[in-house]
């Protein structure tokens, strides 16, 4: 039999039964909607989770602070008290297996100066070299810190948005929006009162990079520079100070607020956090928050794969059900079929192709629907989603919606719907092939 008139005899027997023919299909196409609908939220929630902790940093960076912390088996926070950060622990990290690098920061407050105004920011001070490990974004503006040019201060996105004050003004505007790349700008630290007979520390910024917007808020609101090049800075700032503030100021150079580990892979971030355990230190990363919410995900998927799964089985069974009404309505037509020499393999094909077209039309329109139910749950859906989920209590507002459709599904679900419907019709076209030619002549129809 050739393949167009297969084609022909397929759409013709379907089209024979048309009632029945679309209540069949419409039962392919509830159940293709129930398992893309189904992971589309399940992976929407999934995804979800990872953006609101993507929000804070990456997933693979570990933080050892200096005031540690664990978490117990109910989710309580203990404090396990300071932690003496040094190069030691540093070169110690480096050791552990799947760890890629290692930063320890220090973290200072700068006042900014531009004339008689004054502002504030925050900086962190690294090894330039560990930038791009980190994941450090692309600039806007200028050049990351080198091996050779150090002297670089490298702005978040945001961090020179703030406006510069004039506190003392009695008269007039107090405040003053800077142009960075016009104003003489200068800055100094704040930890400590300087000493009245000796000049204040002030450092003019020369050299400045901006970063790129990123989802990580550490790299928009704050300034960062080369750990050398910020102890040498500091240096300068702290010979100003009096002689028992100098002790403190340069001893703190000695020790980091925190340290920064990159590891290879986020699924050995576990491992590296048991592996800096044992070294007495405790450790945190966003991995510890996304665990319990990939588990919660993985259950959620697997509940509503199973919900999709019983509407799809149900749909088979239709089929199934379908084509065997068929093949006794057409009992006396499969006869005929027989005896002017039809191959067995023929009719067999015939049955499967008519299974197979049941399933293509349903998945189709099933796939089409399934972009419409997924844009109406995710414009009118998140509250009722929010509420049940507590998602915007626990984790934050969800954005990116709760049902996504990768470009995947649908070519998946496709297959699946025809393979359903090949295996629902297979059973009925071998019973087909089965039945007498003789006595299929002898069946009225």
């Amino acid at each position: 039999m050739k393949f167009n008139d297969l084609v022909k005899m397929g759409l013709r027997n379907l089209f024979r039964r048309k009632a029945r023919t679309a209540l069949t299909v419409i039962g392919m196409v509830i159940g293709t909607i129930s398992i893309v609908i189904m992971f589309s939220i399940g992976y929407g929630m999934r995804d979800s989770f990872i953006e609101q902790v993507m929000e804070n940093g990456s997933m693979t960076v570990i933080t050892v602070s200096t005031w540690g912390y664990t978490i117990d088996e109910d989710g309580n926070y203990i404090d396990t008290g300071e932690q003496k950060l040094d190069s030691d622990l540093v070169e110690s990290i480096k050791k552990i297996d799947h760890v890629k690098s290692v930063g320890g920061m220090l973290q200072k407050n700068l006042q900014l100066t531009c004339g008689k105004y004054n502002s504030g920011m925050m900086v962190y001070a690294m090894d330039s070299s560990t930038f791009e490990s980190f994941g450090f974004p692309g600039l806007t503006q200028g050049e990351y810190p080198t091996a050779d040019h150090k002297d670089i201060i490298v702005f978040g996105s945001q961090a020179r948005n703030s406006e510069f004050y004039n506190w003392g003004s009695s008269r007039g505007s107090n405040s003053k929006t800077i142009d960075w790349d016009r104003d003489t700008i200068s800055f100094t630290f704040s930890d400590y009162t300087v000493n009245e007979n000796k000049k204040a520390f002030t450092q003019v910024i020369k050299n400045y990079a901006v970063m790129e917007e990123s989802e990580n808020y550490m790299f928009n609101y704050y300034a960062w520079m080369d750990l050398d090049y910020f102890k040498e800075l500091y240096t300068k700032y702290a010979n100003t100070l009096k002689l028992e503030d100098r002790k403190k100021a340069i001893a703190s150079l000695n020790k980091f607020d925190q340290i920064q580990v990159n590891v290879d892979n986020m699924e050995n971030v576990t491992a590296v956090q048991d592996a800096i355990k044992e070294l007495g230190y405790s450790s945190s990363s966003d991995m510890q928050y996304i665990e319990p919410m990939l588990q919660t995900s993985k259950m959620l998927q697997v509940v509503l794969g199973a919900i999709g799964g019983v509407a799809m089985v149900v749909s088979a069974i239709n089929i199934a059900n379908t084509m065997i009404m068929s093949i006794y309505e057409r009992t006396k037509e499969i006869g005929i079929m027989k005896v002017l020499g039809c191959m067995l393999k023929d009719i067999r094909k015939l049955f499967l192709f008519e299974a197979a077209l049941i399933g293509l039309l349903g998945g189709a329109i099933g796939i089409m629907l399934s972009y419409l139910l997924s844009w109406l749950i995710n414009k009118y859906g998140a509250p009722l989603f929010e509420s049940l989920l507590n998602t915007s209590y626990m984790y934050g507002e969800t954005t990116g919606g709760f049902s996504r459709i990768y470009f995947w599904m649908p070519f998946v679900a496709m297959g699946f719907a025809m393979v359903v419907g090949i295996v629902s019709g297979y059973l009925p076209a071998n019973r087909a092939t089965k039945i007498s030619a003789i006595e299929a002549m002898r069946t009225e129809g």
